[in-house]
């Protein structure tokens, strides 16, 4: 699937996790910014890329800033702004859910 158009989901505030994504040209690109980067980064970005492979993303650019989320809102957050960037935020992709 092609990125149409960049879209965020998210917030800064505690425990949540703001993502924007965007169109890329060099595969799948997550640059994230967490205080917790250190110990959770790997299964953070592990989660997202797991989501962008859901939906069939080849050249996509990722940025996420943590603020402490746990894994269930990281997926919920990225499916949400990359529906929003594909354009069908209005119809649920269930399946990757």
């Amino acid at each position: 699937m092609e990125i149409k158009k960049t879209a965020m989901d998210g917030t800064l505030e505690s425990s949540d996790i703001q993502i924007t994504v965007s169109k890329g040209t060099n595969g799948v690109n997550i640059d994230l910014t967490s205080d917790v980067k250190e110990r959770f980064g790997d299964d953070i970005i592990a989660t997202i890329k797991k989501v962008a492979s859901d939906f069939q993303l080849d050249n996509v650019n990722i940025k996420a800033v943590d603020q402490g989320a746990l894994d269930c809102v990281i997926k919920a957050r990225a499916i949400t702004a990359i529906q929003r960037a594909l354009g069908n935020s209005e119809e649920p992709a269930w399946e990757a859910l």
